[in-house]
């Protein structure tokens, strides 16, 4: 499937919480842990598990950096 979003991030599932309406989906990127919340209906559509090659995908507005 193409997506035109360019702040693709591959990484690994870590751990699905599902809840009544919505899902946790943590997932490993490189040295980073990136969280979604998503329903759970996409999470159970989307057959997601722990192991899972999956792309987090950052389409924002605005993003901040800081630098310490």
């Amino acid at each position: 499937m193409s997506l035109s979003a360019r702040n693709q991030l591959p990484g690994i599932v870590e751990d699905v919480k599902l809840g009544t309406i919505m899902a946790l989906v943590t997932v490993r990127v490189g040295d980073n842990i990136v969280d979604s919340v998503i329903t759970r209906a996409s999470a159970e559509g989307l057959g997601l598990k722990k192991g899972d090659a999956v792309r987090a995908v950052v389409k924002s507005t605005e993003v901040m950096i800081q630098k310490d």
